[in-house]
């Protein structure tokens, strides 16, 4: 009686789906371990803000407040005039967002849009002074500002943002110039030859079509005068004029041993800005991608 061979099957190799799918999981393993470790310290200063100083130094550390320490927040920002802070914080950011906005945007237009001798060597010019440290034109500045009789006075924390030299003053100007360059000229040149003005294209035309790149430039500067601290700890010498950076600092020497009030008011300070980018988290991610790399 004859027998069938045994026929041994052929292995069956993954598909490409099937490793799509692998890389995937290995992917989003990656994002999520990243988020967990730079989610971390916040976590920390979120925890710390409830817990007394035996909670916080204790070892093994305690992740959990017990009990919950609800008064640090109200202590901490009773103690010292916050509300003070806050204002004198928001006066400057109003003027710095207005004088960006104003700066940056003529700027730029001028370098896109317009036609004019050496636009592009200017141009060329003014983006290299980024290269430029901080700390190289610190002392010259704050002479000339000691000269003009400004110290201690929020004018060299806010003027410089009406000439486009304020905080990421050049970074802005190269955003929106980048972004401007991706609009189709023949928009502007069908208002010109109904008789529109440059300055109609810009206000009726190009404004109203930048507007996820106003919006990242509105989310860098807030962010960058809302946490400046060596601006304001420069210029300023009178505590009725501190912002919240400086507030935090001060608050910290009044208060050397109570760490939770410090993380307390840490996290009361960072907070705005943590809503802030939920809030504008997709304008934010579109005005990055639409910004065009045209030269």
């Amino acid at each position: 009686m004859e027998t069938n061979p045994v026929i041994n099957p052929e292995p069956i190799k993954p598909t490409r789906k099937s490793n799509f799918k692998l890389s995937r999981i290995f992917i989003y393993l990656l994002l999520v371990l990243g988020s967990v470790i730079m989610l971390f310290p916040f976590f920390w200063l979120v925890r710390s803000s409830f817990m007394g100083m035996n909670q916080i130094f204790a070892f093994p550390p305690e992740w959990i407040p017990k009990p919950f320490m609800w008064s640090n927040y109200s202590e901490a920002l009773t103690s010292v005039p916050f509300d003070k802070y806050l204002l004198n914080t928001l006066m400057i950011e109003l003027l710095v967002l207005a004088g960006t906005l104003i700066s940056s945007t003529l700027a730029a237009y001028s370098f896109s849009r317009l036609r004019w001798k050496g636009r592009n060597i200017v141009f060329m010019i003014i983006l290299s002074t980024m290269m430029l440290p901080y700390a190289v034109t610190l002392i010259p500045t704050f002479m000339m500002w000691k000269e003009l009789g400004a110290l201690n006075t929020i004018v060299p924390l806010t003027l410089p943002s009406w000439f486009g030299t304020g905080i990421n003053g050049v970074f802005n100007i190269f955003l929106l110039r980048q972004f401007f360059l991706s609009i189709p000229r023949e928009l502007e040149e069908a208002a010109y030859i109904d008789g529109a003005s440059p300055l109609t294209v810009l206000l009726r035309i190009i404004i109203p079509l930048s507007k996820p790149a106003f919006i990242v430039i509105l989310i860098f500067t807030f962010i960058a005068v809302w946490n400046d601290f060596l601006g304001p700890l420069i210029y300023l010498n009178d505590d009725s004029k501190f912002t919240l950076a400086i507030g935090l600092a001060t608050f910290k020497g009044l208060y050397n041993a109570q760490w939770g009030y410090l993380m307390a008011a840490s996290v009361a300070i960072v907070t705005p800005i943590v809503l802030l980018y939920f809030v504008a988290q997709r304008y934010f991610i579109e005005g990055i991608t639409l910004t065009g790399t045209k030269g």
